[in-house]
């Protein structure tokens, strides 16, 4: 098994369906290019649904399981980052954020 470890620093962003107010809104942290490439280049042989790769993530004391997911749009991965999780740390958009996420192959 290989670990992989990556600490950044990115900004939250929120996300909302077009044309839909049911659905609400999503908060994202993009992953820096370089370490979007470098996921990408370790994970490109196995098959997940949209792409996407499990991790564990951790911002402040707070640790979750999510997966990443890639967005064409951006040319990188996204970070979910759920409502508990900005409650908890008191996040908002627009912040800057220090992360570390950890993807075991």
């Amino acid at each position: 098994m290989i670990d992989l470890d990556f600490n950044f620093t990115g900004e939250l962003w929120e996300w909302h369906a077009k044309g839909d107010v049911r659905s609400g809104s999503w908060h994202f942290v993009t992953l820096p290019n370089d370490i979007s490439h470098d996921i990408k280049a370790f994970t490109k042989h196995r098959k997940s649904g949209f792409g996407s790769v499990r991790v564990k993530a951790k911002i402040g004391e707070t640790s979750w399981t999510t997966s990443l997911f890639p967005s064409k749009e951006k040319g990188a991965y996204l970070l979910p980052v759920k409502k508990s999780v900005r409650k908890t740390e008191m996040l908002s958009k627009g912040v800057l954020i220090d992360i570390s996420i950890n993807i075991a192959l």
